[in-house]
């Protein structure tokens, strides 16, 4: 089973570095080519520059794949997963001290090795192509709060889950279920307020005009939001993007300031009107439901498959390992299991992103203004213009933004031709 699995994980990843080949084939063979409606705001010097970026992009993604798929395979298939583990059971006889170790010194060692490509990611590819801005104070900064956070709140989910499995042997799955479930509504609640602010400043827009043009299309689509707020994204990125954060009652919009400055006032609402079709459509409960379903699935599933003998088997590792080290395993199997499913999760997504054009359409009756912002978009972030169909049906959750520009601008032909 051992081999099975091996050349199963060979397959599937040999299988994505062909869709990532293919990808930059496709765009060398089409990426000196201007898409038509998008003359306006690139030219070939962008395009170039465009296609630059996507190449190095990859390349570095690709070396940062290829190293964590080495340490994967020593780690899984090499057997060091039991002797890491006897080391951390050496420490402390306690389940759930020892699995707070256990967990918390895999995410670190993990995070550490990563650093590498993420300092060049940022102060080398992101720099060259004059999207950062941070400093190596701000780096350290918020890596330093991130793994705070991240720690925190790692051991008290430990905690919690291994204390629901030993409270409740033959339930445990249905009562972690429930609590994750909680606690992820919790801090759609909460970070708002606690944690996003720990990494950028928030404060009421400050462009003239904005926000009265935006809680007209708001009052206008039966919405009620707490709060326009524009973000400090500048200090770290010249990214530009614009999102809904919180649920409920704590609901806001967040702006980039990069994208205030970028964008037309029509423009940028025309953004919140597409994100305003995510709630009116349901998209946001949907997503939240289907992920909830799978998980209860998935917990059951977990349950089950942790109490049998042979799955340690299955990667050639005693049978005696701790339960923190079978999770690994079971994650490590399901991973492999769940692959075929990403596509069907992409091609959900797509559509929801295009009923969310639709209704941005209906809503503002310009489509020309949503279009216009996402060839803005796609120029200032150097997006990928060119994407080969099966790459994008694997791993893109919008449409492609040329499909999307040329959809909304037959739509907008459509009701000039209707009026």
């Amino acid at each position: 089973m051992k081999l099975t699995l091996f050349t199963l994980f060979t397959i599937i990843t040999a299988f994505t570095y062909w869709l990532r080949y293919i990808n930059l084939q496709h765009l060398k063979l089409n990426g000196s080519r201007v898409p038509e409606g998008f003359e306006a705001s690139i030219d070939a010097e962008k395009l170039s520059k465009s296609s630059a970026y996507t190449f190095a992009a990859s390349r570095l993604g690709l070396w940062d794949s290829l190293f964590d798929n080495a340490l994967l395979i020593l780690f899984l298939f090499g057997g060091l997963i039991a002797t890491y583990d006897g080391f951390i059971r050496s420490l402390s006889p306690d389940p759930i001290l020892s699995a707070i170790l256990f967990f918390l010194l895999m995410t670190w060692g993990s995070t550490l090795l990563g650093i590498p490509f993420d300092l060049y990611g940022t102060f080398r590819i992101e720099a060259q192509f004059g999207f950062n801005t941070t400093t190596a104070r701000i780096w350290i900064t918020d890596f330093i709060k991130a793994q705070a956070i991240g720690a925190v709140l790692l051991v008290f989910l430990i905690c919690v889950v291994f204390w629901l499995i030993n409270w409740s042997p033959q339930q445990w799955w249905l009562w972690v279920w429930g609590f994750m479930a909680l606690f992820g509504l919790f801090m759609m609640f909460i970070s708002p307020y606690l944690i996003e602010p720990l990494f950028n400043k928030y404060e009421p827009v400050t462009e003239p005009g904005l926000e009265e043009e935006i809680r007209v299309m708001m009052e206008k689509a039966g919405l009620k939001v707490g709060k326009v707020l524009q973000m400090d994204a500048s200090r770290r990125s010249n990214h530009s993007n614009a999102y809904f954060t919180g649920i409920g009652k704590v609901k806001r919009i967040v702006l980039y300031d990069t994208l205030i400055k970028q964008m037309s006032h029509a423009e940028i609402v025309a953004v919140l009107a597409h994100e305003i079709g995510h709630w009116k459509k349901g998209h946001i409960w949907k997503r939240l439901l289907w992920a909830e379903l799978m998980a209860l699935a998935g917990s059951w599933l977990s349950f089950k498959l942790l109490l049998w003998p042979g799955l340690p088997g299955m990667l050639g590792l005693p049978a005696d390992i701790s339960l923190p080290a079978k999770m690994v395993v079971l994650g490590f199997i399901a991973s492999l299991a769940l692959f075929p499913l990403g596509p069907y999760s992409a091609w959900r997504s797509r559509c929801h992103e295009r009923e969310a054009d639709r209704y941005a359409t209906d809503l503002t009756g310009k489509p020309e203004d949503l279009a216009s912002a996402l060839v803005k978009m796609s120029a200032e972030n150097l997006s990928n213009l060119f994407p080969h169909p099966l790459y994008a049906d694997f791993y893109y959750s919008h449409p492609p933004v040329v499909e999307r520009v040329q959809m909304l601008r037959n739509s907008s032909v459509c009701m000039i031709f209707v009026s």
